[in-house]
């Protein structure tokens, strides 16, 4: 059984929105390793990127284009339905990964138990993230981002069953999934290790020499950002030792980090997509204007483009109106 948002659950979204204020910020990007690892961690899911995703061979290009359509589920307007429909294409992007688990039992991205893990890394790591990078949050922020959250999850029409009816009762679902379901596995491992990657698509003209001696301090530095962010269950069951002066050390970065952050006008801070919300909020596109789309850099490869698993928008329906975002053409 799906369940579907109903019509007025676009009013739960705008600037007044927890949602919108936490969520959507290129800041997130320090959260990449800890979202795919611990999206990795949860065992269905770890082995269905293992079995199906081709991540580990285009994971900058799968990462990038990736935040398009998750972070157009809150920011993108609604459709003629009256719904934002762009829940409903993720949701359909995973219909025919399944597959058999290491003991024979069976799998589905759209178990929705698997589902609804993937959403809580989503909206807990904007928590996670304001934590540490800012802006400030307060429990009051957390409460409204959890009950936002459901609205969230609605709008991927998919089973609301595993949904925590208050917070209190997502922290206990959260501590017991660090606790007593996440597991190591060889998709954790992979997505932790930076070192050996090609550099990202915006900085392809740097010397492979260069990159090859900046992407192993670089790597280093994710991968201690990224343990700090773990509950310590997490760091337990991968190994990763934690002390109270890395803490003190995260803390104080991540202040800074804020401080700076906070200088750059607020439309700049926005990954385009969610720029694109607040531009349609504040009149600067009319509300029927379709969502910018993932620049070309950021495509499968081609033999991909008419795979029922990918999204890729490969006739753009605009531009993004600043220089270095181009969106894919014919």
């Amino acid at each position: 059984m799906t369940s579907s948002p109903p019509a007025t659950d676009v009013a739960v979204f705008g600037p007044h929105s927890a949602s919108w204020r936490f969520f959507g910020g290129w800041h997130g990007m320090l959260m990449g390793l800890w979202s795919g690892s611990m999206q990795n961690m949860h065992p269905k899911l770890g082995e269905a990127v293992w079995e199906h995703s081709d991540f580990f061979g285009e994971r900058w290009q799968r990462l990038m284009r990736s935040l398009y359509p998750i972070i157009g589920v809150v920011f993108d307007p609604a459709g003629s339905s009256g719904l934002v429909e762009t829940g409903h294409e993720i949701r359909d992007y995973h219909r025919d990964v399944k597959g058999t688990m290491p003991d024979g039992s069976r799998y589905h991205a759209l178990d929705p138990d698997v589902f609804y893990w993937a959403h809580a890394t989503f909206w807990y790591g904007a928590v996670r993230c304001a934590e540490y990078f800012g802006p400030p949050i307060t429990e009051a922020d957390k409460r409204a981002m959890f009950d936002e959250s459901s609205a969230w999850y609605a709008r991927y029409g998919v089973s609301m069953r595993p949904c925590p009816e208050t917070y209190e009762d997502f922290l206990v679902y959260w501590d017991h999934m660090c606790r007593d379901v996440l597991q190591d596995h060889p998709a954790v491992r992979t997505v932790l290790d930076i070192s050996e990657l090609p550099p990202p698509p915006f900085l392809s003209r740097v010397p492979d020499a260069l990159w090859r001696q900046m992407a192993k301090p670089i790597g280093r530095a994710f991968l201690w950002i990224t343990t700090g962010l773990y509950d310590e269950p997490v760091r337990e069951t991968l190994g990763l030792a934690w002390s109270d002066r890395d803490e003190k050390m995260l803390r104080f970065a991540g202040r800074w980090f804020d401080r700076t952050f906070r200088l750059l006008p607020h439309r700049l801070r926005m990954h385009p997509r969610a720029r694109d919300g607040w531009d349609r909020a504040t009149g600067r596109l009319t509300p029927d204007t379709p969502p910018v789309e993932t620049p070309v850099r950021n495509l499968p490869p081609r033999s991909e483009w008419g795979s029922s698993m990918h999204y890729c928008p490969v006739t753009a329906t605009r531009r993004a109106d600043l220089p270095w975002e181009r969106t894919a053409q014919k």
